[in-house]
Order: structure tokens, then C-alpha cells, then sequence
């Protein structure tokens, strides 16, 4: 071969050979020769990978779990399995195929338990998982229809009615009673300002949570670590995760987290954030992830049980103005 033609051929095979490793590439990923393959959307921004199926196991419980440890526990398994999943595992995907896990947390409500016969200084002692107890890790399938679940769901608050419901697609999947926030402007140590106490309408998200929270008084600032209940008896905090929502792209400190008094369900009654019960707490908790959105509203106009449009209460007296 002569010297011009190697040098031709030189200047030609890199890119030829670049054409070659391209093509094999394009042939491995766009055409699986597995037909166990499907698509897995693990994020809120609808990011879709290829995944193998995986199929489902089970987690057999080793040693009975408190709600002290309930969440070092679950995140354990989370870490452990999700690296052989063919999804992204978070701990709302496993919770929501173990519904059964709900409702057992949902249970530790000191007055459920109280109407059961069973007092409960310290919620945090509640075995809540016993030895023996089987948790599904779900399948791809099951992952894919859970995620596509949270994507469609959204938290709505309409305030005068004191309600909260979980959506999905229109349907609603659960309500519960809530207090907002009073009528009023009132100095908080906590924000250091005079602050309106109305709980803040708009559209928005849940950005954060709170697994392990501290309580804290904001009108003083002081920390506080029992309560007394309605019955006037005294009781330590329960461990119930608070939610941190981000209205009309403002985070405020407006939480959704439970009260300890629901007696004051119904009401005008908090320093703006929604409370609930213990119980109802837990089932918004594991709705609501981070990313899911949340429309907060003033509604009048509402049907009731019957299906009867009625007039609410104007509880924070929109066209008045607050001293």
C-alpha cells in the first residue's frame, strides 16, 4: 500500500471505528433482546428508566419494633434492598404496599387507644411491627401503579370548612376534620414578629418532613416535652411525623401536623398551621411524599352530605380587616 494510501486510510478508520462503537451501543439499549423489560417512572419529574422486572418478596420482621424505632427500622430495609430493586425504593413506595402498616400506626392514636381500654403514657413504646410480621417488597408493577398514585394525588384544604382530603384523579380517597389558624395578629417569639395567625390560602407543595419532631410553644419560644389531653391527663409527646408545605412559593412554617387536643378540631384554634389527630396524621404522612401538591382554600360555597349546596361560616371575616 503506498504512503498516500495509508495515510487516507489512517484519517478514515477513527471515525469509521467511532460509527462501529455507536452503532453497537444503539443496538444494545434501543432493542433488549429481554422481554422482561419495562418502563419505571421513580421521580416526580417523570424521569423514566429501563428496568428488569423484579419480582416480590418478602421481609419477615426479626424483632418486635417500636414506633421509637419504627423509622431506623423501615429505613434499614430501604437501604438493604434497594440497590436489587429495578425501582427507586423510598420509604412511602414500601409503606403504601403494606397498607396494613397504616392502619397499625394510624392505631396508636392515644384516644383509639383509650376507647379500646388501653392507656398509653409513651406512644413511642407501641410495638407496632412484632416478630413474624411479613412485609412485601412490591414488584415493578406494583411500584409503577404506586408512583403513577403519588404523581396524580394532591392534599386539598378547604379552611372554613375545617376539612382535609386526599385526591387522587378526582376521587377522594380519605378525609378528616382540621383546626386552622385563628383570626388574629399576635407577637411569636418563634418568628420574632408580630405575625397573622390565619392559616395562608394558595397552591404549593409538600417539601419537607419532620419524622422526629420537637415541639416548641411559638407564642414563648420554650420547648416542651408532655402535654395534657383532653382529659386532663398528662402524657408524653407522641413521635408522629409534621409535614412542611411551600404555598404560592413561600415557606412560612404553615405545617400540617397532629394535635394532641382534638377538641379543638372544628375550630379557629391554632397559630396557622393545620392540626389533625394522631391518627389521621399518619395516613396524610404516607400520601403525601415530598413533591406532592397541596391546594389550601376559602370556599363558602360547599355540598353537603346530601349533596345540598350550603353556606359555610365566614370565620375569618374576609372583608374585615384584622387589629
Amino acid at each position: 500500500m503506498s504512503k498516500k494510501a495509508n495515510k487516507m486510510f489512517s484519517k478514515l478508520s477513527f471515525p469509521l471505528f467511532l460509527v462501529f462503537i455507536l452503532l453497537v451501543i444503539s443496538i444494545k439499549f434501543c432493542c433488549p433482546n429481554n422481554p422482561n423489560y419495562l418502563i419505571v417512572s421513580s421521580t416526580f419529574k417523570n424521569n423514566q428508566v429501563l428496568n428488569k422486572v423484579y419480582k416480590p418478596a418478602n421481609i419477615v420482621v426479626d424483632k418486635p419494633i417500636t414506633v421509637g424505632n419504627y423509622f431506623k427500622f423501615i429505613d434499614s430495609i430501604v437501604q438493604k434492598y434497594d440497590s436489587v430493586t429495578s425501582y427507586r425504593l423510598t420509604e412511602h413506595l414500601l409503606v403504601r404496599a403494606n397498607p396494613w402498616i397504616i392502619d397499625t400506626l394510624k392505631n396508636t392514636d392515644y384516644y383509639t387507644m383509650k376507647n379500646k381500654g388501653r392507656f398509653v403514657y409513651d406512644q413511642k413504646k407501641i410495638v407496632v411491627l412484632h416478630k413474624g410480621d411479613s412485609i412485601l417488597l412490591p414488584d415493578s408493577a406494583l411500584a409503577k401503579k404506586i408512583l403513577q398514585s403519588f404523581q396524580n394525588t394532591m392534599i386539598d384544604i378547604n379552611i372554613p370548612e375545617f376539612k382535609l382530603r386526599i385526591i387522587e384523579d378526582s376521587n377522594v380517597l380519605y378525609e378528616c376534620p382540621i383546626r386552622v389558624g385563628r383570626p388574629e395578629m399576635k407577637f411569636l417569639k418563634m418568628s420574632n414578629r408580630v405575625t397573622d395567625l390565619r392559616t395562608k390560602t394558595g397552591t404549593g407543595f409538600i417539601v419537607n418532613h419532620v419524622r422526629n419532631p420537637n415541639y416548641y410553644n411559638p407564642v414563648n419560644g420554650h420547648q416542651y416535652f408532655v402535654t395534657k389531653r383532653d382529659d386532663l391527663i398528662v402524657t408524653a409527646l407522641p413521635q408522629i411525623p409534621f409535614i412542611e408545605t411551600e404555598i404560592n412559593g413561600i415557606r412560612n412554617g404553615q405545617l400540617i401536623h397532629p394535635t394532641t387536643n382534638p377538641v379543638t378540631l372544628g375550630k379557629a384554634y391554632s397559630n396557622g398551621c393545620i392540626g389533625t389527630k394522631e391518627g389521621d396524621a399518619w395516613v396524610i404522612y404516607y400520601y403525601a411524599p415530598i413533591g406532592t401538591k397541596i391546594n389550601i382554600r376559602y370556599d363558602l360555597q360547599v355540598n353537603d352530605s346530601l349533596g345540598q349546596k350550603i353556606t359555610l361560616k365566614d370565620i375569618y371575616n374576609q372583608n374585615t380587616a384584622l387589629n
